[in-house]
């Protein structure tokens, strides 16, 4: 007898914990669950970078292709004005850089025959340049726009 009382409180015993320990989870699942998810919003530059590597990638499709490329999108002189995520970064190499982008990209399009696809690649290699003194992420993803 005294070895089944003492089974039904070990048991108890056992159980309260467990029954606790579901509660405890409840508890923080919950607070968890309440917290304000904060959103990421990209900078003009951002959104200017990204819509100039969606256009770069169809641009390397037509070159590819030997299809007509179209024109030089104006758009993309605001990379000297379009607001960074970081302000610090807009410095003489950045300048310097943007410059350079700028007039390898409009090159592309008055090129004519091979040097179409070696001024493309020049451009790609100046945005490369360029992320290699800032900004380091994207550099894999860039390297993809090469044309072989």
């Amino acid at each position: 007898m005294k070895k089944l009382i003492l089974f039904i409180i070990l048991i108890s015993a056992f159980s309260s914990c467990k029954d606790k320990t579901i509660q405890e989870e409840s508890t923080t699942k919950v607070s968890i669950a309440t917290e304000e998810l904060v959103m990421y919003e990209m900078s003009e530059m951002a959104l200017l970078m990204e819509k100039m590597f969606v256009e770069n990638e169809r641009l390397k499709k037509k070159i590819e292709a030997g299809e007509a490329l179209g024109t030089f999108n104006q758009e993309y002189l605001n990379i000297h004005s379009a607001v960074l995520t970081d302000p610090n970064v807009r410095n003489e190499n950045f300048n310097s850089f943007s410059k350079a982008l700028l007039v390898n990209q409009e090159a592309v399009f008055t090129s004519q025959g091979e040097e179409v696809k070696v001024q493309f690649n020049r451009m790609v290699q100046a945005c490369i340049s360029c992320h290699e003194t800032t900004c380091m992420g994207p550099i894999p993803r860039i390297k993809k726009l090469l044309i072989k």
